[in-house]
């Protein structure tokens, strides 16, 4: 999700000394490898498809194992009133970093991730769009993803975040993204021991079809941003022809929608219209770019739309 600003720290602290005890009583077999398999990264999953062991997008989401058995994390998380999608604890370790990339998936379109630091040290740098922050133990963050990013830790013990992904209330943005009162003012999450509130979690999002108001919205967005790498008259013509594709396609996908609805009919004719949106976009796509992050042109189109518009 877009925001106005790379970073925002949002005006609330939690009981440090709680959630790191926490932390701590997780066992070995909790953490697992980050699934891009980037070395000194791994992960205890919280929320996921099912309470699996899984790193899924898409699906019903519900605790795992491990967060049922941390009172004070899911009574952090329940507090923002928000619905959860995938949450983790993600560690990094010692000397080790995040590589620079920018978040094009379509699950980011409408979410923003949440950063709440248990473990770290002023060593450790979050870095985006060109500025960099230190996330300090037991506050909350979020950053705009779609900018590229990375992170750093220069430090000599695992940086632990708790990170959970949400596209939050409109009471959630204005807290976020409003005006906040001093620090000392800012309140602490106490630990309530008798407290188990409800943990809202997103339900399966997943339509047999994407509509056709959330095709016209996404290409809308990614025309938007769509600029030539280069600026010479033949970079100008693809991202031209690139436009009209875009356009053609959407009207088509309308017409489609408007014949068999969204609930699954006329699955081959949605198909064969998405892989020609593929073809005729792919070698149009060399030299586009997004403005803001760089990111290919074509890859976003293929990550953020086509392979959405009929989930297998």
């Amino acid at each position: 999700m877009r925001l106005p600003r790379p970073f925002y720290q949002l005006p609330i602290r939690f009981d440090l000394a709680r959630l790191q005890a926490e932390v701590s009583a997780l066992p070995g077999e909790a953490w697992a490898p980050h699934p891009d398999h980037i070395a000194g990264n791994s992960a205890a999953r919280l929320i996921t498809v099912g309470g699996a062991e899984t790193d899924a997008h898409a699906g019903t989401m519900c605790p795992t194992r491990w967060l049922e058995g941390m009172p004070y994390v899911r009574q952090v998380l329940a507090g923002f009133g928000v619905v959860w999608s995938r949450s983790r604890l993600m560690r990094l370790g010692p000397r080790v970093g995040v590589p620079e990339h920018a978040d094009i998936n379509h699950h980011w379109h409408t979410r923003v991730r949440l950063h709440i630091p248990v473990f770290t040290c002023p060593a450790v740098r979050f870095h985006c769009d060109g500025e960099g922050v230190h996330m300090g133990a037991g506050e909350a963050w979020i950053f705009d993803n779609w900018r590229r990013h990375h992170v750093e830790n220069e430090g000599d013990s695992d940086r632990i975040h708790l990170v959970a992904d949400t596209s939050g209330t409109a009471g959630f943005w204005h807290f976020a993204l409003g005006e906040h009162p001093p620090r000392e003012r800012w309140p602490l999450v106490p630990f309530d021991p008798a407290a188990r509130p409800e943990l809202l979690t997103e339900a399966d999002q997943r339509l047999p079809v994407m509509p056709a108001a959330e095709v016209q919205w996404l290409l809308d967005d990614l025309r938007g941003e769509l600029v030539a790498e280069t600026d010479t008259p033949e970079a100008r013509s693809r991202a031209a022809r690139m436009g009209m594709v875009l356009d053609s396609f959407q009207r088509d996908w309308r017409q489609l929608c408007a014949l068999h609805g969204i609930g699954g009919a006329g699955l081959p004719e949605f198909r064969r219209l998405a892989e020609r949106l593929r073809e005729a976009a792919r070698p149009l796509g060399q030299g586009l770019v997004m403005r803001t992050n760089h990111a290919d042109a074509f890859l976003v189109l293929e990550k953020r739309i086509i392979q959405q518009l009929v989930p297998a």
